[in-house]
């Protein structure tokens, strides 16, 4: 494939998040984008209008015309758009959570595997320049705590705040810890529906690593912040700033330097800080150039299927429990 040809993307779904692929895939440098697909036809246009795009009537014909289908409708049919991309071989990035199900996203990766096709599942957060900071580093993490609160707002009150807000770190602690997880805690509350609006899980990992992970989507103060602490090191990532501070212990004699140098009296250590804040980068648009460049280098994508249904299977198990308790 040449490396210089824009790939050709098609997006079902004109929603929230289908409106934010729209505005990226309209003017990024990877793709060519068709148009897009929704079964409201109604608010289809209103996209077209608004950023001056396509609309295409027939999802098939949509699908038989791109390298890439984009899929931001709802969870519920996810499986079934996708499932049709891939039988048409073509590669297809696909919203958090992958699938409704276990079962759908195992068919789902099998299918892609079989046809030798990229899935991506859209589990943004990955793309932060807040996590990007922590590229090279040593991360071999005892205790990870995650806060993700966010202000209620109707959309998505049908999916469990598990699913529609805890998956992104659910997501990123899997790929930091890399190690199964051997026991799960949780415990939540519906405030105002009838699924679990707060939610609180204690992940074990069979390493040893312990995560605290909270997600709320009634909150008056938005938070998206993580924690990992590990031998002589504490990193602390604020999400919404896109900055990660590290605090490491070393010997006072060692030259290390940073931002800042703290001599501990009496020990012969010091702590040194260093904010390892990242130019800005719009993280979607990044997520999508990540998609296009595996596409054109035949690699797994960063966020692949497997790792969309790793996420998918904890927070089921996580849901589970949350269920038990009503």
């Amino acid at each position: 494939m040449n490396n210089s040809t824009k790939l050709k993307a098609g997006l079902i779904g004109a929603g929230h998040i289908g409106r934010f692929h729209t505005n990226h895939l309209r003017q990024h440098q990877d793709w060519d984008f068709l148009g897009l697909f929704d079964t409201d036809s109604a608010r289809a246009n209103l996209i077209s209008e608004e950023y001056q795009v396509p609309v295409v009537h027939d999802h098939l014909a949509l699908i038989n015309a791109c390298d890439a289908l984009f899929i931001a409708c709802p969870t519920k049919f996810h499986f079934s758009y996708a499932q049709t991309a891939l039988n048409a071989g073509k590669h297809v990035f696909i919203e958090k959570p992958i699938t409704a199900t276990l079962q759908e996203a195992e068919q789902l990766v099998s299918l892609a595997d079989h046809n030798h096709l990229n899935i991506q599942v859209g589990h943004v957060e990955r793309f932060n320049p807040a996590l990007a900071a922590l590229d090279g580093i040593t991360l071999e993490p005892r205790f990870i705590e995650a806060h993700r609160l966010v202000s209620f707002v109707p959309r998505g009150i049908d999916n469990p705040v598990v699913h529609e807000n805890m998956i992104h770190d659910i997501d990123i602690i899997l790929s930091l810890v890399k190690s199964p997880v051997s026991d799960i805690q949780a415990n939540g509350l519906a405030v105002v529906s009838t699924l679990a609006d707060i939610a609180n899980a204690r992940i074990t990992f069979d390493n040893g690593c312990v995560a605290n992970v909270t997600a709320s989507r009634i909150s008056l103060n938005p938070m998206r912040k993580m924690r990992i602490f590990q031998p002589e090191n504490y990193i602390t990532i604020d999400f919404q700033k896109g900055s990660t501070e590290m605090y490491r212990l070393v010997q006072s004699d060692s030259g290390e330097e940073g931002d800042r140098v703290i001599p501990l009296e009496g020990s012969g250590k010091s702590i040194i800080y260093t904010n390892r804040e990242l130019p800005k980068q719009d993280a979607m648009y990044t997520e999508q150039a990540a998609f296009a460049l595996s596409i054109r280098t035949q690699t797994r994508p960063l966020v692949n299927g497997r790792d969309g249904l790793e996420a998918l299977r904890i927070a089921e198990l996580i849901n589970q429990q949350l269920l038990d308790q009503q």
